[in-house]
């Protein structure tokens, strides 16, 4: 069983930024796609970004040109990098990794981001 594990998540101003972090139990190579999904309340989880394997990214219109994904391999992490934050982006955010080949999908236990002055 894989453990995803999120980090980051915090009560910041209008404008400022946040890094939030997802600690993989094994090698992230083994992951066909990663990426971090969000729900706000009394809303449907959707798509925030993710990254395939092959390195292709897809970002949701609303965070474009705002965050950004890294994968660091040595450390088995996803981190979602997010700037220019707005009331709107409040939520709690959840980390996914699938395995199509072996057909897992994994999800973190979501880390909770206030966007608020």
């Amino acid at each position: 069983q894989v453990q995803l594990v999120e980090s980051g998540g915090g009560l910041v101003q209008p404008g400022g930024s946040l890094r939030l972090s997802c600690a993989a139990s094994r090698s992230i190579f083994s992951f066909s796609v990663m990426g971090w999904y969000r729900q706000a309340p009394g809303k449907q989880r959707e798509l925030v970004a993710r990254i395939i394997a092959g390195g292709s990214t897809n970002y949701a219109d609303s965070v474009k040109g705002r965050f950004t994904l890294a994968r660091d391999y040595a450390k088995n992490t996803l981190s979602l990098q997010m700037n220019s934050l707005k009331p709107e982006d409040t939520a709690v955010y959840y980390c996914n990794a699938e395995s199509f080949v072996a057909g897992d999908d994994y999800w973190g236990q979501g880390t909770q981001v206030t966007v608020s002055s």
